[in-house]
């Protein structure tokens, strides 16, 4: 087998090792303890993943107009969005790291980590727990 085959091979499996990890890793998030049919099994341990991320200069500048003039800011809306999006996959990660199939009690905090405002952490943490596959085929729950 030639080098190009087993880079190819590589290739192709990388790809489908990479949307098996995406299937495994859709875990539920909730920002509740709990939600009707769905049974916690266990409680596993909190699960954090962090973001840092920084708006570039031109979107600084026009973020400052918008300060002035009012209005919204889509540039630095997408980079919120697009950093909430990154935080909650890398969490849903950490989650599948313990063993979890789901996050409760998922919180995010943004802090400003420089005075000019162009750098900001992205904290989200929540509980990692495993919750049954089929809610049906939970166990009874009995107070």
């Amino acid at each position: 087998m030639g080098a190009s085959e087993l880079i190819t091979r590589h290739s192709d499996n990388f790809e489908e090792d990479q949307l098996e990890l995406e299937r495994d890793i859709a875990a539920i998030l909730l920002t509740t303890e709990t939600a009707p049919n769905l049974e916690i099994l266990e409680r596993i341990e909190i699960v954090t993943a962090e973001c840092a991320f920084g708006m570039n200069i031109f979107k600084d500048l026009f973020a400052g107009v918008r300060d002035v003039i009012g209005g919204r800011s889509a540039a630095v809306q997408k980079t919120l969005r697009d950093s909430r999006r990154t935080a909650l996959h890398e969490l849903k990660k950490e989650a599948h790291a313990v063993g979890a199939n789901a996050v409760i009690a998922v919180d995010l905090d943004y802090t400003e980590l420089s005075a000019a405002g162009n750098m900001v952490l992205l904290v989200a943490s929540g509980t990692a727990v495993r919750i049954a596959s089929n809610p049906a085929s939970a166990p009874e729950h009995r107070p």
